[in-house]
Order: C-alpha cells, then sequence, then structure tokens
C-alpha cells in the first residue's frame, strides 16, 4: 500500500512540473506579442516624374589625322640633306629633304642650249619664208618652193615648243631635288637617311599627319545607330576622360556609314574635334559620347544607385510604407544623375539615403531629401541644357 501511494505522489509532482512550465512559456509568448515593435527608419527620398532627356550613347574610338601624307622622292639621286626634326610640326612647302642636282641641273643647261638652237633654226626660216614669199608673188619662183619654206617655218616653230616642254621639264625634276611638305603637320621619322641613293616614287622618306583638326573613328550597334539617325548633323559630340568627364566638347559627325557590317552588326561613324595642343595623337583609344534626339526618361540620384550581380538596382517605398528593391535600366550621366530608362513608373519614391541600413520589408519613414551640391535642373527639351551638365 505505502508503495502504490509513492508512485502516485510521483506522477502528481511530474503533471505540477510540466503546468508550470507551459504556463512560463504562455508568459514568454505574450509578453513577446505586447514588446515595443522598432519605428520605421527614416529616410531620405524622391519622388521621380517621366522629363525629356537626350539621347546619349557610347563608344569606343580610335583617333586619327585629319590628313596623313607618306613623302616620297619624285626624281632619283642620292640623298644630300634633311632639314627638319623628327616628330617636329613643319609648315606646307617646307623643305624636308635635298637630293643631289648637279645631273638635274646639267639636264636642265642642255634642254635650254637646244631651245636656244631651235630658235637660230626659226629665225633663220622666217627670213627664208619672207625672201621667197615675194618672190613667188612675182612669179620668179615656183609655188612649190615657197610652199616647202612655209612648212619649214611651221616645223621649226613646233621644235622651238617641244624645246620649251624639254626645258620646263628639266626645270620641274630639278625642283623636284627639294622634297617639300605638301601639308602642315607633325613629321614621323625619317626612313632613308643621308647618303642614301632613292628611287623616284618609290622609296619613302617620311610621313605627315594634320593632326588638327583630329578624327576619331568608331563604331555604333545597329540599333544604337537607330536611335541617332537623323540627327547626325545636329548631334554634338564629346570625348571623355578615364573618369567619364568630358575633356572636349562640341565635336561634329562628318561621316556617317551607309551599310551595316555584316559580321559585327554595327555601322562606322567618324568625329572631328579642333585639337590645337596637340592633346591627342593618331592611335590613341578614346571614349566617345554622342548626344543626338531626346526620349522620356527619369532622373535618380547617382548616390540612390546601386549594382548587384545581375542589374543595377534601387530601393523604393511600396504602398505598405516598406522598403523593397527595384531592377533598372540605365543610360548616361546628367549632372549628379542617373538617366533611368526602365524599372521605375511615374510617382515613384525612391530612397535615396540611409541604404546601407535597408533590408527588405523593413518599415520606412519618408522625408525629403537634402539638397545636393552641383544638382542639376533637369532638361525640358534642348540638347544644349542637357549638355551644360553632361559628364
Amino acid at each position: 500500500m505505502r508503495t502504490f501511494f509513492s508512485a502516485h505522489l510521483v506522477v502528481l509532482w511530474a503533471l505540477a512540473l510540466v503546468l508550470s512550465a507551459c504556463q512560463k512559456d504562455q508568459g514568454s509568448a505574450g509578453a513577446g506579442e505586447n514588446a515595443p515593435q522598432p519605428p520605421p527608419l527614416s529616410v531620405g527620398t524622391k519622388r521621380v516624374e517621366p522629363t525629356r532627356v537626350p539621347v546619349a550613347l557610347e563608344a569606343v574610338g580610335r583617333a586619327e589625322g585629319s590628313r596623313e601624307v607618306e613623302i616620297r622622292a619624285r626624281v632619283a639621286g642620292i640623298l644630300e640633306k634633311r632639314l627638319f626634326a623628327e616628330g617636329e610640326p613643319v609648315k606646307a612647302g617646307q623643305t624636308l629633304f635635298v637630293i643631289d642636282r648637279a645631273q638635274y641641273q646639267l639636264a636642265l643647261d642642255q634642254a635650254q642650249a637646244a631651245l636656244s638652237a631651235e630658235r637660230a633654226r626659226y629665225e633663220q626660216a622666217r627670213r627664208e619664208e619672207q625672201r621667197l614669199e615675194s618672190l613667188a608673188n612675182n612669179r620668179a619662183i615656183s609655188q612649190r618652193e615657197y610652199d616647202t619654206a612655209l612648212s619649214t617655218l611651221e616645223q621649226s616653230k613646233a621644235a622651238i615648243e617641244g624645246a620649251q616642254a624639254r626645258v620646263a621639264e628639266a626645270r620641274l625634276n630639278l625642283s623636284y631635288t627639294n622634297v617639300t611638305a605638301p601639308i602642315g603637320g607633325i613629321t614621323s621619322l625619317a626612313v632613308r637617311s643621308e647618303g642614301s641613293l632613292v628611287t623616284a616614287n618609290t622609296d619613302l622618306l617620311t610621313t605627315i599627319t594634320q593632326v588638327d583638326p583630329i578624327w576619331v573613328l568608331f563604331s555604333l550597334p545597329e540599333a544604337d545607330f537607330d536611335r541617332i539617325h537623323g540627327y547626325e548633323q545636329r548631334a554634338q559630340v564629346h570625348l571623355l576622360d578615364r573618369n567619364g568627364a568630358v575633356s572636349a566638347r562640341n565635336g561634329r559627325l562628318n561621316f556617317a556609314g551607309s551599310r551595316v557590317d555584316a559580321k559585327l552588326g554595327t555601322v562606322q561613324l567618324r568625329a572631328e574635334f579642333r585639337n590645337a595642343n596637340e592633346r591627342w595623337l593618331p592611335g590613341q583609344f578614346v571614349r566617345v559620347q554622342i548626344l543626338a534626339g531626346e526620349q522620356e526618361a527619369f532622373l535618380v540620384p547617382q548616390a540612390a544607385v546601386q549594382q548587384n550581380e545581375q542589374t543595377k538596382i534601387v530601393w523604393v517605398i511600396d504602398k505598405n510604407d516598406k522598403a523593397t528593391t527595384r531592377p533598372i535600366e540605365t543610360g548616361h550621366w546628367i549632372g549628379s544623375d542617373w538617366v533611368v530608362t526602365g524599372g521605375l513608373a511615374a510617382g515613384d519614391v525612391v530612397i535615396v539615403d540611409n541604404l546601407i541600413k535597408l533590408r527588405p520589408g523593413i518599415p520606412v519613414q519618408a522625408r525629403a531629401a537634402a539638397a545636393r551640391a552641383g544638382d542639376s535642373t533637369p532638361p525640358a527639351a534642348s540638347l544644349e541644357a542637357a549638355d551644360a551638365g553632361t559628364r
């Protein structure tokens, strides 16, 4: 009997422990439900609306001289002198090389002597024709004799013209012994040194490149070219430095291809820039930005745009006043803003600060973002206004 009562007491004690534990758990749960929620995170915001902005495209281009000329000897001979500093600018008409003149001076002297001889023959033939003319009029000689004298005079006249042409040719060849620059520009290395025998119209001596203005060749994908097609003459073309800032403004397109490259699917274009200080050199790779036409887009502060592994995103406030991410499509910069071409709708509230504290679904409280230094007024409908803030 004692054993029975002991077992019964043990069971009652165990039930009491279980009930006590349940009451504690319920008390803890009730305390959690009644615990105060953290306040919404205060964030700066910007309500976005669509606006008209210029269509801006970027490409990598390669600079080349607006004129490039190969300098070759036009007469054969020994190269006697080089009269320019390699790599230095030269003026149009400046003498670059001198070829041995002796043989060409002799050829000119011989041609002039031959011309003098032909002129003497002409004078003799003219006097003979005049003498026989009076005799033929008096029928003292046959008409045939006079005709022969007249033909001799005409032949002598033609011989003088031929001799004059040979003199001009000899004088021209003599002038070619001074190899001059046909254009102004920057010289390259001299290919042939003094003392070399050069062949006419064959041996390259040096190259001259005109670098002001400079030309930049680049290509655009077919889809991008379609976006600016029709605006080529009005397009503004800029050169950008490594940081994306504009280093040259107001270039102009002076060529747009009329066909699409079948292999690459691109259209070739060429822009022209002033280059008085020779900042850009032929062969240099540069970043090109083209502003042409307009499109409707949103302007979002750069600080509000984040990059993940797949795309760019922004944080927006949903209808429940909670933070959520939104993938976007971006174009170029205007001032301190990204041009957003996709992913946003009119009236969306974009979070612009406190981004590091944001988590999807946390409650947020909007406040007006502080004015940012350097903010530019969004362009209304003119390329000039957009260009003033483009970086």
